[in-house]
């Protein structure tokens, strides 16, 4: 199969949709492969590393996108991309399709088929292709909110892990998925007070044994959520409902009842964001301010790190992406974790959680594929 890699043009994102190491993989495998020049420039991964691995370098996206079977990104296609897709075309990427309904007609108009990293599934129930980015983001989502803290930065002037004699912050994190237990996991390494929220008994049971008491767990409800909030420093975002939008769990109302100069890190960002005041922010201009409490709503945050998001990213990919260069559409038809990742196919939305976001017409695969 033709396989292309375009460079991501969202701003200031810096990774690349194929490492040279990955790319050395699919053409061992007997697939051409088709970078455009300056793709890897983020990671430092130059032409002529590409072209060691085996691709052939192309002077623009256009090339790319006219030239390949499959094409492989990491960000969603932006405008001036989804045009150019086309009919039996596979595109392979994150999507973010809930609250984005302009990628979703320009998707369903282009006639491809286009399956999204964030809807693969495994054998355990987890999503694998969102696990290394979630794990990279909640890691970092610590570390934006210890900037956001800073008074230069509009903050509390708070240290997150104090000092002696001096209380931490104290450090909330709702969702206690992959992106919370990285939080916690760097919050708590920070000497922070930490609590996460979860609905999940079984989940806080396991955190609980994870952390061995060095956070606190709380069952999710309307009043445990408003508690921690009003009480917090920082508030990580960290919910996921796979495909769907995120759930508004912190309400504008809530914000003045907040401490002044606190913030909010809407990791969901991605599928709408769990605050109801959250907007997305680039990492040119990551805040804003509403009510007095600090926004953080950077959509594309791995990016900021891009040579270990690639690398996590490209490890857990690979495989899935082998079995399309390797099968074409029939991989997903044989593969029900490839199934699960098939958002859009031949015009028609074939993840239900998405078409119920965007209120459109839902179509199973059978049907789609018809």
């Amino acid at each position: 199969m033709k396989v292309g890699v375009p460079k991501e043009i969202k701003a200031h994102e810096y990774r690349v949709g194929l490492t040279p190491g990955a790319v050395r993989e699919y053409v061992a495998a007997g697939h051409r492969v088709m970078i455009e020049t300056n793709a890897g420039a983020g990671i430092g991964a130059t032409d002529d590393d590409y072209r060691n691995a085996g691709a052939t370098i192309l002077t623009s996206a256009v090339e790319v996108f006219a030239s390949s079977e499959m094409i492989v990104k990491v960000k969603e296609p932006q405008p001036s991309e989804w045009c150019q897709l086309r009919e039996n075309q596979i595109l392979f990427t994150y999507l973010h399709l809930a609250p984005d309904p302009d990628q979703a007609k320009g998707l369903l108009k282009s006639g491809c088929t286009a399956i999204a990293y964030e809807t693969v599934t495994d054998a355990h129930g987890g999503l694998p292709l969102l696990a290394p980015m979630s794990e990279v983001a909640g890691r970092l989502a610590i570390e934006a909110a210890g900037s956001a803290l800073k008074r230069s930065a509009g903050g509390r002037g708070l240290l997150i892990g104090g000092v002696p004699g001096v209380q931490p912050a104290r450090i909330v994190v709702i969702g206690g998925g992959v992106v919370g237990t990285h939080a916690a996991r760097m919050a708590v390494g920070l000497g922070a007070e930490v609590t996460i929220i979860d609905r999940s008994i079984r989940r806080l049971r396991d955190l609980d044994e994870l952390f061995e008491g060095r956070v606190r767990t709380r069952f999710s409800t309307i009043e445990s959520v408003e508690e921690e909030v009003f009480a917090a420093d920082v508030v990580i975002g960290a919910v996921l409902v796979p495909g769907a939008s995120a759930p508004k769990l912190v309400r504008r109302s809530m914000l003045s009842s907040m401490r002044k100069r606190g913030v909010l890190v809407d990791v969901a960002i991605d599928q709408g964001g769990c605050f109801e005041t959250s907007r997305p922010t680039t990492h040119a201009d990551p805040t804003y301010e509403v009510d007095g409490v600090i926004h953080y709503c950077v959509a594309n945050m791995p990016g900021a790190v891009p040579l270990t998001s690639s690398q996590a990213l490209n490890n857990a990919t690979l495989p899935f992406g082998l079995a399309l260069a390797n099968k074409g559409f029939s991989a997903v038809l044989e593969n029900p974790h490839l199934r699960a990742g098939l958002n859009v196919h031949r015009g028609r939305l074939t993840y239900k959680a998405v078409a119920e976001s965007l209120g459109l017409p839902f179509s199973p695969i059978e049907q789609a594929a018809a």
